[in-house]
């Protein structure tokens, strides 16, 4: 008789144990669950009380997160290691204490506040392949007896259980937690996106890029028109990475937007937004920025600057840094007292570069940083092709070459004036695109006031290079071609850029004129109606670029 009750208590613990499994895996509150298991073993085992203790991760104490019985002590902290819950934990191991008076460890101090008498004790650890997260605590059967052997193995089985799926529901909702973040990530990224301008077309004068290290980015452009013709632009870079960098980045690049329609300068400007930052400062936080108005009628401008990394003028192949004195924006308010200092520029045909550190940080292939030699080296070797595809030529080459460490953004501003509101294009490395960059060509010219003579040279100079580019620098295959044209006041330059194999210039010789025909002209030809054609270094060593300036009267 006896063997078949320890039979059906057996079972009757073996079915609680299944039960509580099946309420942790399908629970979403897996700490409620454990307070609803907590009393299932309480009742099952016939204790008076029973609490159950985590670990905190950060301060080590044992905290009670769940009670049965007459006196709540949810919440109670102990130092690590105290009373018979804290050696549980230490060892590892079931304790049965079945007088307490006899137990050194007994915590009485608990007993004296709570007016609870605690008589016998039964704790098991929750653990799970030696990860300790805390313990189960019974105290005092409710028979009065003492607990047991039979006890103690079934609150080790249903500790262990509640262990496990205490991690289990941890695993969850990190994970929910990272998906979350990651589609809050997203939707930041894709606000940030949409803050920035959109591609600018290539006449115009200002273009800019962003390329975010990260999901979000700290670093910004703006590019704005005013109402008396005049461009507004800004770069800036927030100190820091991830969603608080991101957040002053928005803050920021919005003052500028709201502050450039009203404010006389970039100086005021940014005076106004270190003043903004500051009362509302985020502690280690600071932005660097280049704010500056541009007039492209006269192509002059004025630029403020405030910590940020020096602007290069390309003018004539050479480059010269724009010097500033100012710190970044939200450190210090005394400084921007009188305002930041303004700095006239004057592009008189040049470039006017603005970039982040991103850029200057970058690494070459052999792991060193660029910096600012390795920059002015990646600006000129690209310098030849326009704006918009500069840029991003630019990053691409970053990006191939695997030296991206931090967000990059960069700018240029050009003087149109002088680019003209010529003719380029990209076309593929076919006969039958000939036809249409004849075309395209002599209307730019035309439109830009050149008389037919001159149409006429250069249109036939291009035709014979880009014939020359689709048999003998492609061969036949397939490739592409871009064609450039850049108006100044007293000559048209051309550039042609392919993505072949490299050509040796040396064999490059104008053929016999008694072996002269249609389509085989050759470089006799362009020669003979251009003043200058040179091969430039193409950007980044590929490809091929040919450059041909034929000298007109000014207008």
């Amino acid at each position: 008789m006896s063997s078949l009750h320890a039979s059906a208590d057996s079972a009757s613990h073996l079915d609680l144990i299944v039960e509580m499994t099946g309420d942790f895996a399908h629970s979403q509150d897996v700490e409620a669950t454990l307070r609803l298991g907590l009393e299932r073993i309480a009742q099952r085992v016939g204790a008076q009380a029973a609490s159950l203790f985590l670990i905190d991760d950060d301060t080590g104490d044992l905290v009670c997160r769940a009670n049965v019985g007459p006196v709540d002590v949810v919440g109670l902290r102990l130092p690590p290691g105290t009373g018979i819950v804290g050696r549980t934990i230490d060892l590892g191991a079931p304790q049965l204490v079945k007088d307490t008076r006899r137990d050194p460890d007994f915590a009485q101090a608990i007993d004296a506040a709570t007016g609870f008498e605690t008589r016998s004790i039964l704790c098991a650890p929750m653990m799970v392949r030696g990860t300790r997260l805390g313990a189960i605590e019974l105290f005092n059967k409710t028979d009065g007896n003492a607990f047991s052997l039979t006890d103690s193995r079934l609150l080790q089985a249903l500790a262990a259980s509640s262990a496990l799926a205490l991690i289990n529901a941890r695993l969850v909702a990190d994970m929910a937690e990272q998906q979350s973040l990651k589609r809050e990530l997203e939707l930041a990224s894709e606000i940030q996106r949409a803050m920035l301008p959109g591609q600018q077309p290539e006449q115009s004068p200002i273009h800019g890029i962003n390329l975010p290290a990260s999901g979000v980015s700290g670093d910004f452009f703006e590019i704005m028109p005013l109402a008396d013709g005049r461009l507004a632009f800004a770069i800036g870079d927030v100190s820091g990475k991830g969603m608080k960098a991101s957040l002053l980045m928005s803050k920021t690049a919005s003052l500028f937007r709201c502050l450039a329609k009203r404010e006389a300068g970039p100086g005021p400007v940014l005076a106004a937004i270190n003043a903004e930052l500051l009362e509302t400062r985020m502690p280690g936080m600071f932005v660097t920025m280049v704010a500056g108005l541009f007039d492209p009628a006269s192509g002059r401008g004025v630029l403020a600057i405030a910590g940020h990394e020096q602007p290069l003028l390309l003018k004539n192949g050479v480059f010269t840094a724009i010097e500033g004195e100012m710190p970044p924006l939200g450190i210090a308010v005394e400084l921007f007292a009188d305002g930041c200092p303004e700095v006239e520029f004057n592009l008189d045909g040049g470039s006017l570069y603005l970039f982040t550190d991103g850029l200057t940080e970058a690494r070459t292939q052999h792991d060193a940083m660029l910096e600012d030699a390795g920059a002015r080296a990646l600006i000129a070797s690209f310098a030849p092709m326009p704006a918009g595809e500069r840029l991003k030529a630019m990053v691409r080459s970053l990006e191939d070459s695997g030296g991206l460490r931090d967000d990059v953004t960069l700018m240029v501003i050009e003087d149109r004036r002088r680019l003209g509101l010529g003719f380029e294009g990209r076309y593929p490395a076919r006969a039958e695109e000939l036809s249409a960059i004849r075309s395209a060509l002599g209307n730019a010219m035309r439109g830009q006031g050149c008389g037919e003579a001159v149409v006429g040279d250069v249109v036939l100079a291009v035709d014979e290079a880009c014939q020359n580019i689709i048999r003998h620098a492609y061969k036949g295959g397939e490739g592409e071609i871009i064609v450039h044209l850049d108006r100044e006041p007293n000559r048209l330059v051309i550039r042609l850029m392919d993505f072949a194999p490299a050509v040796d210039v040396a064999k490059i010789e104008p053929r016999p004129l008694d072996e002269v025909r249609p389509g085989g002209l050759g470089t006799h030809l362009i020669r003979s109606v251009m003043d200058s054609v040179e091969f430039l270094p193409p950007p980044a060593g590929i490809g091929n670029l040919l450059q041909m300036v034929k000298r007109i009267d000014p207008t």
